[in-house]
């Protein structure tokens, strides 16, 4: 047996011997370089006696415990990673001083009374279809996705290795709580470059609801070479197959006891679902064209396949730090040579997902979010860029069956701070907890055996969406 796969069923036998220990989701679908590796890993965990079916167990009873799992409801959060500035994109300033305005001019949305950046001419010819929050309290956030991410002020960038104080991210939230809409699907997937920098994960809630990473998850989810589906289809074949990939595995009576979450977790190898949702090419090119050929608008695609196939929750990064536009002395540069080229490429990716989840049907069951983790400073520096700002920040939200062609809140005159209508982090996650059907007076336990509420501080929905 490979060298690895030895030591990580000696490491299942020690950490099960260790109280309260659970699998990690680097037990069950990392560390190995080939899919036989993963397939005796995840397929096989019940051998081991350990992890797909503790995983999918926990699934289950979460399932049991939200009546609303059973509905096909979806998020796809994209995160425009390292702040987007608000001035210039949805909350432009047209009549305040050149300083502040920025070098875009503004247009007029089919909402009448709202204007976005001249650069967002599609987002603006759907604003019926959207809702911009231009009042979001960024106060508590920081250069990471850990506060926004997880929709709670005290889940903070700390650099002392203790970051977020442990809370997990709405995402795995929803894993836990209401888990995937087709068990062949994991519930939380993300789509990112940079995993650290762009995605928060499960904190102290458990390793078996961190995010799948989308990079991992087509060629982890799929059959190893000499297995033959048909043949899985026999349950006697599957187990002399199972017997013959354990072959250097010490014979016992385990194969005996794999319950009904160990083959669910077979069932999602063997089904090829999410093999399927990462197969771009069975696309229309001209859709593909409509997307963008590029890192967001490929992502977009893939995470309306990845709904469309029964995922929740799917997280959105085009890539690490490329709204972070301090000036043009730095990789990113500052507004117009940074910032310009990628507003149409935004512009471009939200209005075409927008139109082809309506085309298909399911815009009415899929929450689109955009954000990222605060704004940018009113006025311009030197290099030709804005600083960060967390005093406020605009978001966009679509779809879900909400209540949309909307703007909610306001900054003053200059973009300096909230003017009306405060929104925090906390509300959105009631929000969008609430959209899900998940109780935002739900609690998680964390490993100390305290209940933590999911919604902190107050949180409330966003009353305007409902």
């Amino acid at each position: 047996m490979d060298e690895r796969a030895g030591g990580f069923a000696h490491e299942v036998s020690h950490r099960q011997g260790v109280s309260g220990w659970r699998p990690t989701q680097t037990d069950l679908l990392g560390a190995g370089s080939t899919s036989r590796r993963w397939f005796m890993r995840a397929g096989l965990s019940g051998i081991a006696g350990l992890s797909a079916s503790q995983l999918f167990q926990l699934r289950a009873e979460a399932a049991i415990a939200s009546k609303s799992a059973a509905k096909p409801k979806s998020v796809i959060f994209f995160w425009l990673s390292g702040g987007p500035s608000h001035l210039d994109m949805w909350d432009p300033k047209p009549d305040a001083p050149s300083e502040v305005r920025g070098p875009f001019g503004s247009i007029a949305t089919n909402v009448p009374g709202v204007r976005f950046c001249e650069h967002l001419p599609r987002q603006a010819a759907i604003m019926d279809k959207l809702t911009v929050i231009r009042s979001m309290d960024c106060s508590a956030s920081n250069h990471t996705p850990i506060t926004m991410q997880a929709g709670n002020p005290l889940a903070q960038r700390t650099d002392d290795n203790r970051e977020g104080g442990g809370y997990p991210s709405m995402g795995s939230i929803v894993a836990k709580l209401r888990g995937s809409n087709d068990p062949n699907m994991p519930a939380f997937v993300g789509l990112a470059d940079s995993w650290k920098a762009d995605v928060w994960g499960a904190g102290h809630m458990g390793a078996a609801f961190e995010p799948v990473k989308g990079s991992e998850l087509s060629g982890r989810f799929e059959l190893p070479k000499g297995v033959n589906l048909d043949r899985l289809a026999s349950r006697e074949a599957l187990r002399k197959q199972f017997d013959q990939l354990r072959s250097d595995v010490d014979s016992n009576s385990a194969i005996e006891h794999v319950d009904r979450y160990t083959r669910q977790a077979i069932e999602m190898v063997c089904s090829g679902q999410a093999q399927r949702a990462f197969q771009l090419d069975k696309e229309d090119p001209k859709l593909r064209d409509a997307y963008g050929r590029d890192s967001l608008g490929t992502k977009a695609l893939l995470a309306r396949r990845l709904v469309e196939a029964g995922v929740s929750y799917v997280m959105v990064s085009g890539a690490w730090g490329y709204f972070d536009h301090h000036g043009d002395n730095v990789v990113w540069k500052g507004i117009e040579k940074g910032l310009k080229p990628l507003l149409p490429r935004v512009d471009q990716t939200l209005a075409t997902l927008v139109a082809d989840l309506e085309g298909r049907g399911l815009l009415e069951s899929t929450l689109i979010v955009m954000m990222g983790e605060f704004g940018r400073s009113p006025v311009l520096n030197r290099e030709a860029g804005r600083e960060h700002w967390t005093h406020v920040m605009s978001m966009v939200l679509a779809g879900g069956g909400l209540r949309h062609g909307q703007v909610i809140g306001a900054t003053d005159s200059k973009g300096y701070g909230i003017n009306q209508r405060k929104v925090t982090p906390q509300d959105l996650a009631a929000t969008i907890f609430t959209y899900l059907g998940i109780d935002p007076n739900a609690s998680w336990v964390n490993p100390q055996g305290r209940p933590i509420p999911i919604v902190v501080e107050g949180g409330q929905p966003i009353a305007e969406l409902f």
